[in-house]
């Protein structure tokens, strides 16, 4: 018998098996050791690692794998407060609530990185630290990937849907931050005074094929009018 590919997406959404685990850009990292010891001991130490993969589980903060090459040893299930830049305490310290804004919404999920604003200065306001700088990394994103399950998430509504944007810190911290609490500076196209963002949140399904009265099931015409 074949082995089952259990990471594999059919391209669809009738498929089977759902994406819990995506891959990540290979940052080096420092994990705090009290997340490598279940917060018993280890406060103040630190273990160099590289980030391997994240995990998307609803309702909870995104797990991220690492490799720890001293150990020859990979680590999974942390969240995003267990990692810094360097070896030292940042300041201001930022808590888990203040690095990931919101939980995961769906166990489907996709890493990619929006080449276009790769390399533009960041701004994230958090929730009690105010206004922290960053670089960009890459993006994560939830969807509901399968028809046949139930979707008791909000993934894929507009008004709910969440980006998490994952950025490195000038504080020496990461952090995932939706589009709204950040603002994006491009050198070239931003001006010195950039406007306020006055937007209201999206909550229109979008579609071009229904409520219209033309029907094609009795031609078989190539260039219909």
């Amino acid at each position: 018998m074949e082995p089952i590919n259990e990471t594999q997406s059919d391209g669809d959404k009738g498929g089977d098996v759902a994406e819990l685990i995506c891959n990540l850009p290979s940052v080096e990292v420092y994990v705090r050791k009290e997340y490598l010891r279940d917060h018993e001991d280890g406060h103040g130490e630190f273990v160099k690692g590289v980030w391997v993969s994240a995990k998307s589980i609803p309702g909870r903060a995104f797990y991220f794998e690492s490799f720890l090459p001293e150990y020859g040893a990979l680590f999974d299930k942390l969240p995003i407060s267990a990692f810094l830049r360097e070896p030292k305490i940042p300041n201001p310290d930022l808590d888990l609530p203040n690095l990931q804004f919101w939980n995961c919404m769906d166990y489907n999920v996709v890493a990619c990185h929006k080449q276009f604003i790769g390399s533009m200065d960041y701004e994230i306001l958090t929730r009690d630290h105010g206004i922290v700088h960053g670089a960009y990394i890459c993006t994560l994103d939830n969807y509901h990937g399968h028809a046949d399950v139930i979707d008791y998430t909000t993934s894929e509504e507009p008004a709910e849907h969440k980006s998490f944007n994952l950025l490195k810190l000038d504080n020496g911290q990461f952090c995932l931050y939706p589009n709204n609490r950040m603002r994006v500076y491009d050198n070239s196209l931003t001006p010195k005074k950039p406007k306020n963002p006055d937007f209201l949140v999206s909550t229109i399904e979008y579609q071009v094929e229904n409520g219209f009265e033309y029907r094609l099931g009795d031609t078989d015409e190539y260039y219909w009018k």
